[in-house]
């Protein structure tokens, strides 16, 4: 067992930058780059193993080839790998959106719900995003106002800084707005309803697809449970636990020891700065995924990484 440095898989959806490329040093051929998938075994993006022994492996195959046990025990409730985490890069607006619950997702979509989580890698001035409705309102009323063009009205916008974070359950209606980069720990999850893309044609000149009608059948239209967690410049916090990942932040300065123990690996993404754990060097936008049982590993260096496990 060994540290993963790992290769992400690139989306070039239309309101995607160019950051990911000239701020993070990442190469790849699509233009704009809006997400990196930089872990993840999904079927629609895989990321690739750059290291060692499964280097050129996907980590999907890598993991199949070393066996379950990587995963951990915590693991061994889920029929897929359980989480997916991108770098996301707004230039502009993303759609208005939601996602589906687990048993929803899985009747209709074959996988996973989305309950996901939102830490600000950097915003541009009076970046904002939406973040649920302001307060609740019917069914009824939100659907009147998809059609009339009126729902930003209702929603939650809050102004974003630097390091504030975001937990968004399933069922949470929301958007990224633009001039944000994004760190999103999610589920395993490709699935998402649209409900308003500000009128936008895809690249066959043709509106993007919305799906109003699952929408309407998964939404929370209420002001959203968990508060907002915004940055209180603490070195080391806990930024988000739920049932599906735990995810927390180090400032590190030096040397930090961490520890992936039996019951679960951990993913290891570096958002600023640089640093190495065991010798395996991440500079910003860079991750590595820990086995499960490789047991207490320092991470030296100065930077900040997001340190995500099941």
């Amino acid at each position: 067992m060994y540290i993963m440095k790992l290769k992400p898989s690139f989306k070039d959806y239309l309101w995607g930058g160019t950051k990911l490329r000239d701020k993070y040093g990442m190469v790849c051929s699509l233009n704009p780059i809006a997400e990196a998938w930089v872990l993840s075994c999904h079927k629609d993006g895989n990321s690739t193993v750059t290291n060692g022994e499964y280097a050129g492996l996907t980590l999907k195959e890598a993991i199949e080839k070393s066996g379950a046990s990587v995963l951990g025990t915590s693991c061994e409730k889920f029929a897929f790998f359980p989480i997916l985490i991108k770098l996301i890069d707004a230039k502009q607006n993303l759609s208005i959106q939601v996602h589906p619950s687990d048993d929803y997702a899985m009747k209709h979509e074959n996988e996973f719900g989305k309950t996901e989580m939102w830490y600000v890698v950097d915003c541009e001035p009076d970046s904002y995003l939406y973040y649920g409705f302001k307060e609740k309102i019917s069914t009824e009323e939100f659907e009147t106002r998809i059609n009339n063009n009126t729902l930003t009205e209702v929603l939650n916008k809050i102004k974003v800084r630097k390091g504030d974070c975001f937990f968004i359950e399933s069922g949470t209606v929301h958007a990224i707005g633009a001039g944000l980069v994004i760190a999103e720990i999610q589920q395993n999850s490709n699935t998402t309803y649209r409900v308003y893309d500000y009128g936008r044609t895809g690249s066959d000149g043709k509106p993007r697809e919305l799906h109003i009608s699952k929408a309407l059948d998964v939404a929370v239209t209420a002001p959203p449970k968990a508060p907002v967690l915004h940055n209180d410049g603490k070195e080391n916090t806990v930024l988000a636990s739920c049932k599906y990942f735990k995810v927390s932040k180090y400032n590190i300065n030096g040397e930090l020891e961490l520890n992936a123990g039996s019951d679960s690996f951990v993913s290891l993404l570096c958002t600023e700065g640089s640093v190495a754990a065991d010798g395996v060097t991440l500079n910003a936008g860079e991750c590595a995924f820990v086995p499960a049982g490789y047991g207490c590993f320092n991470v030296t260096g100065i930077g900040t990484v997001i340190e995500s496990k099941v």
